[in-house]
């Protein structure tokens, strides 16, 4: 971690430690909505189709041969 985060950090936790159980409740709840509200999905990774493609695309025979200068 960056000094900057962690300054910002023991900051948050200094101010949060000066609140009342049933704020720091509210601002728990606060982080837990921020963290679900921006939380990336997880989407599994699509499996692929063999022959899915297949008679879509042409490649010549001489595909792998040197190419010339």
């Amino acid at each position: 971690m960056t000094s900057q985060i962690l300054d910002s950090t023991s900051k948050l936790i200094a101010k949060l430690q000066t609140l009342a159980p049933e704020q720091q409740q509210q601002v728990l709840d606060f982080v837990e909505f921020l963290a679900q509200k921006y939380a990336q999905p997880q989407q599994p990774p699509q499996k692929r189709v063999l022959g899915l493609n297949q008679d879509k695309i042409w490649i010549s025979d001489d595909f792998n041969d040197p190419l010339l200068d």
